[in-house]
């Protein structure tokens, strides 16, 4: 008589051979998602250096043009961003610009303008002209409130710095440059948020200011993914 035989299947054997092979696909996934993040952020990194030459190189050359001209700005020459003191444009706690005001912007924004939009290897990297109006933190009689006081400087930092864009098209630049600047000019009231500080305290005057800032495009993580 044939007695037959039967074996305990080794489960063992199989559960190891799967979690061996989990192991590896997990391991595999990991060095994949470790080198895409490594070319991500050397790819960040390149554009972040990118946009500083780009942000230096435009700043140097709007210096050089002021100086040029006899302007007094206060330029950045590393990001581009210029700094006007609200004395050279508006009267205190007004958003109508001054008659100083105006010559002022006569004489900086053609040069300003046509600086930036006459070299298109630099402008076609620009995506937007910020103009940002700001107030110093002195409390409005009147206003007990932080709030109150807040929106009260937000309104008068963003009509200021409103004023100084509609101007700009009143001014003598290049007029072929109309249609980029419709594009790119943006207007933000800051308020009181970001004051200037020297040796610890705030310095008001330096405070109540327009900024012209320079944005600069950016790589994001698809355009990275697709190199």
């Amino acid at each position: 008589m044939l007695i037959k035989r039967f074996t305990k299947p080794n489960f063992a054997e199989d559960e190891n051979v799967f979690w061996v092979t989990m192991t590896d696909l997990l391991l595999g996934l990991a060095i994949i998602f470790m080198t895409l993040f490594v070319l991500a952020m050397t790819g960040f990194t390149q554009s972040k250096l990118q946009q500083q030459a780009t942000q230096s190189q435009m700043a140097q050359e709007l210096a050089k043009n002021m100086q040029k001209q006899n302007i007094n700005v206060q330029i950045d020459k590393v990001t581009g961003q210029v700094k006007i003191s609200d004395l050279e444009l508006f009267d205190l706690n007004s958003y109508t610009l001054s008659e100083k005001g105006k010559r002022y912007l006569d004489k900086f924004i053609p040069i300003y303008v046509n600086t930036i939009f006459s070299n298109p290897k630099l402008y076609n990297k620009i995506t937007n002209v910020v103009i940002q109006g700001h107030t110093d933190s002195q409390t409005y009689s009147g206003i007990t409130s932080k709030e109150g006081q807040f929106t009260k400087n937000m309104d008068l930092s963003l009509k200021r710095a409103n004023a100084v864009a509609e101007y700009i098209f009143k001014t003598g630049y290049d007029k072929k440059y109309t249609d980029k600047l419709t594009k790119t000019v943006v207007v933000e009231g800051k308020s009181f948020i970001d004051p200037i500080l020297v040796n610890g305290k705030e310095d008001y005057a330096k405070s109540r200011r327009v900024e012209l800032k320079l944005i600069v495009k950016d790589t994001n993580l698809q355009d990275l993914l697709k190199k």
